[in-house]
């Protein structure tokens, strides 16, 4: 884990958003010791005020700080995200490897019930659905119900791929489970697919959180980035508060943006295809360099190109 968080770290869009992300968390996380008001401090003689140095992003119309609100609200749009991209994946890479795995009735299910779920519109159904419950778990619910679909078909076709190969057929041969070949070596086999999508579901979800609140879909009960662009709209633009609606906005970019960079990462550090393609131009980049040079010895110019290329 530790050599894995390293390549993370040393790839320069990884380190990028995870520096990005580690922000957003740290300060969802020391919100209390952040910001000296809460987010029930109503004061609405106070409202409406300007950015000053009591109150850096100024306050909304019941008086309450809106730099407080941004840094409880990136709790629920972290929570909302990150536990969506997980479940997705998870659900989506199981049914997608019993789909291509487990014969031709499993597959013929799991995607008649994709094609179903593809042609249902989330905002029609989260209306619908919000008159029975509108928390933030609803909301979870139903992006799990409707996003694993495009993860299954992903994973589907990797699986189909990759189940014909000897190694899945030794496997077959010595007698191992379905089970056990699923989940000791198929699922590793798209495990790159996976972590990546997990990361780039997790900007996704919150994106469509921050839209869904947006629009009166959000949990009232909880604070959310969408939920403050849904307040700033009503009297941002009348009393010059550029700051209401541009710092949700801003935050939500920022976490966003991260999260792709690492899924982007990911794939660069996961998937065998892009190592290869990559080792391949750093070897020619490096031959060029040293072909150039003509004050050193044959001998040692490949000696440097192999520390250069290796090591």
């Amino acid at each position: 884990m530790g050599n894995f968080l390293m390549k993370i770290l040393t790839n320069p869009k990884g380190r990028l958003g995870v520096i990005l992300v580690g922000i957003v968390v740290l300060a969802a996380v020391f919100a209390p010791w952040l910001t000296p008001y809460e987010l029930d401090a109503y004061d609405i003689a106070g409202g409406l005020q300007q950015p000053s140095a009591e109150h850096l992003l100024g306050t909304d119309k019941n008086g309450i700080d809106i730099l407080t609100q941004i840094l409880y609200g990136a709790r629920i749009s972290l929570i909302i995200g990150i536990t969506t991209g997980l479940c997705v994946t998870l659900l989506g890479a199981t049914l997608g490897i019993v789909s291509a795995y487990f014969g031709k009735v499993s597959a013929g299910t799991i995607l008649g019930i994709i094609n179903v779920l593809l042609v249902i519109p989330t905002t029609p159904l989260m209306m619908i659905l919000s008159n029975v419950s509108s928390s933030y778990v609803m909301m979870i619910a139903v992006f799990t119900l409707i996003g694993w679909c495009g993860t299954a078909r992903m994973v589907r076709a990797q699986v189909l791929a990759v189940m014909n190969m000897n190694y899945i057929r030794s496997a077959e041969l010595a007698g191992a489970s379905r089970w056990y070949i699923m989940y000791r070596h198929i699922m590793p086999a798209v495990s790159h697919l996976l972590i990546m999508n997990c990361a780039l579901s997790c900007a996704g979800f919150m994106i469509a959180e921050a839209g869904l609140s947006f629009i009166g879909l959000g949990d009232p009960a909880v604070m959310s980035w969408g939920k403050i662009l849904v307040a700033a709209q009503e009297s941002a633009f009348t009393s010059g508060l550029w700051a209401w609606v541009i710092a949700p906005g801003v935050a939500i970019f920022i976490t966003v943006f991260g999260f792709m960079q690492i899924g982007y990462a990911l794939e660069e550090i996961l998937n065998p295809r892009m190592k290869t393609r990559r080792q391949k131009t750093r070897e020619e980049d490096v031959a060029i360099l040293f072909a150039a040079m003509t004050d050193i010895s044959e001998e040692e110019a490949n000696k440097l190109k192999a520390e250069e290329v290796y090591g």
